[in-house]
C-alpha cells in the first residue's frame, strides 16, 4: 500500500524523478512522458465522469483504477527482473484487456454501422469521451515508441489500444446510441 506523508520531497528540484525501481531519470525521459500521458488520460476520464451516471460511471471508475495500475506498470522498468523484486510489481493483465473487449462488444451491439467518420461533439459526455480517446491514443503512441528502446509490458500497450476503442464506442453510446453523433461531411466547406 502507498503511504504519502509528505507531498513535496524536493528530490525533483534538479529536473530528475524516481522510477518505481528507484532509478533516477530526467523528467523529460520517454518513460516519464509515457506514464505521464496515462495520468493525463486518467484526469480526462475524471472530467467525463462529471457527466456520466449508472453503468457508464461504474465502467469509467474501473478504467480510472486500471489507469493507475498501468502507470505503476510503466514506471517500473526492467520487467525481466520482476522475479527478484522485493515485492511483485503491478503489471497489466490479459483479463483487463479482455474486460474492455467485452464491454466494447456489449456497447457496440446497440449501435448502427457508421457511414462516415464521427466528429467529436454531441453531448457533453460524448465530447469528453472523445477527449479521453485522443489523450489515450497519445499515451499509446508514446508507449509504443518507448517499447522500441526499452522493455514495456506488451499488455500495457494492448490495454491502451483497446482503451481508445472503448472511448470511441462509449462516446457514440453517449450520443443517444449514435443517433446524435456529429458526422464528418467531406469537403463540406469548400
Amino acid at each position: 500500500m502507498v503511504t504519502l506523508n509528505k507531498i513535496y520531497t524536493r528530490t525533483g528540484d534538479n529536473g530528475e524523478t524516481g522510477l518505481g525501481d528507484g532509478t533516477r531519470v530526467p523528467k523529460y525521459s520517454l518513460r516519464v512522458d509515457s506514464y505521464g500521458s496515462v495520468d493525463e488520460t486518467n484526469a480526462t476520464v475524471g472530467l467525463a465522469r462529471l457527466y456520466s451516471h449508472g453503468e457508464m460511471d461504474v465502467r469509467l471508475g474501473a478504467i480510472q483504477n486500471d489507469l493507475f495500475d498501468l502507470g505503476a506498470d510503466m514506471c517500473r522498468p526492467n520487467i525481466d527482473l520482476d522475479a527478484s523484486a522485493e515485492y511483485a510489481p503491478l503489471r497489466m493483465t490479459q483479463s483487463q484487456v479482455d474486460r474492455l473487449e467485452r464491454e466494447i462488444d456489449e456497447m457496440n451491439q446497440n449501435l448502427s454501422a457508421l457511414k462516415s467518420f464521427v466528429l467529436p461533439g454531441g453531448s457533453k459526455l460524448s465530447t469528453y469521451l472523445h477527449l479521453c480517446r485522443t489523450v489515450s491514443r497519445r499515451a499509446e503512441r508514446l508507449a509504443v515508441e518507448l517499447s522500441q528502446t526499452e522493455k514495456v509490458n506488451v499488455l500495457a500497450i494492448k490495454y491502451l489500444n483497446r482503451l481508445s476503442d472503448w472511448f470511441f464506442v462509449a462516446s457514440r453510446i453517449s450520443n443517444e446510441n449514435g443517433a446524435a453523433d456529429v458526422l464528418w461531411i467531406p469537403g463540406a466547406n469548400r
